[in-house]
């Protein structure tokens, strides 16, 4: 976990600085990528921290103290619904920009784009109040409450997290790519004059191409490392009541602690995606290094100038 932390925060700032490029920075998926990569520093360095003391060196504070067990799972639950949902919204914006209708393609500008962050943020906070609500310690463990809570908050955990998200991407991935398969395929006619003349659909630029590839090869990574978590607490939920061995409690333990490792691990994998999806990413993280980082160390010709 140690390892996700380092590469997970590395990866973060990497993508920032790369997305905040001033010719990047206005495109609507861009602002959205920008978005969910900042939010995820909150993951790392809350959620996955945390679980860092907890797991790695014994420190029980949140098994302990009700207080930090429900805001340490609120902000858990936030950190992780906030990012993935920003990444839905521009598998969204996607399919608006590759639409041929214009009224579509309308709905993809960065102000519409500006609004939703906000808006995604502010939903993400509010629905999961009712983990500082329903979150409690019991048998020595931070949990939600058991009983018909505990059975709907599972299903819901199953839906809202392992059936929504990876459903809602692929949609919307599928539809961009019958777009762009159409406007290749496909003509319109245009009026010049009096002449009826055959015309493209107007295509998407090869930067927003490459962005709804970097989107889709994501979308693929989520979907696999995702679905675990969901599926378990919903085992979990429904076993509740079995009088189960210590063998299976330490298998179980194992595949719990799995899953949430999986949901750490998708985050911090963006980066490498990105990098291995998109030679215009690849550019740009040239040109972050060699403008913005090496100017500032000092050359060994500049040293021995002053030397």
């Amino acid at each position: 976990m140690s390892l996700i932390w380092f590469i997970g925060n590395f990866g973060s700032t990497i993508n920032c600085f790369i997305f905040y490029q001033p010719n990047l920075r206005k495109n609507p998926c861009v602002m959205y990528l920008l978005a969910s990569s900042a939010s995820q520093f909150l993951t790392f360095n809350f959620a996955l921290l945390t679980r860092i003391l907890y797991m790695g060196f014994n420190i029980q504070a949140v098994n302990t103290f009700l207080w930090y067990c429900k805001i340490r799972f609120y902000f858990f639950y936030i950190s992780v619904a906030i990012p993935r949902y920003y990444i839905i919204l521009a598998s969204i914006d996607r399919y608006f920009t590759s639409s041929p209708d214009i009224y579509w393609r309308r709905w993809s500008s960065s102000k519409i784009a500006m609004r939703l962050i906000i808006g995604s943020c502010l939903f993400w906070c509010l629905i999961y109040i009712q983990v500082l609500i329903f979150y409690e310690i019991q048998k020595n463990g931070c949990s939600f409450r058991n009983g018909i809570y505990g059975i709907i908050f599972s299903v819901y955990l199953l839906i809202e997290s392992g059936i929504l998200p990876p459903l809602m991407m692929l949609i919307f991935e599928c539809l961009t790519l019958n777009n762009i398969r159409q406007s290749k395929r496909k003509t319109r006619s245009l009026t010049v004059g009096d002449v009826v003349r055959p015309g493209q659909y107007t295509r998407m630029s090869r930067k927003d191409l490459q962005f709804s590839k970097m989107l889709f090869n994501q979308i693929c990574l989520w979907i696999i490392l995702n679905i675990p978590n969901p599926c378990y607490l919903l085992y979990q939920t429904i076993t509740i009541n079995d009088t189960k061995s210590s063998l299976r409690l330490t298998v179980e333990s194992f595949i719990s602690n799995m899953s949430y490792l999986f949901i750490y691990l998708e985050f911090s994998l963006t980066f490498f995606v990105y990098t291995l999806s998109s030679s215009l990413f690849r550019r740009e993280f040239n040109r972050l290094i060699r403008h913005k980082i090496l100017p500032r160390f000092p050359s060994n010709t500049t040293l021995r100038n002053n030397t």
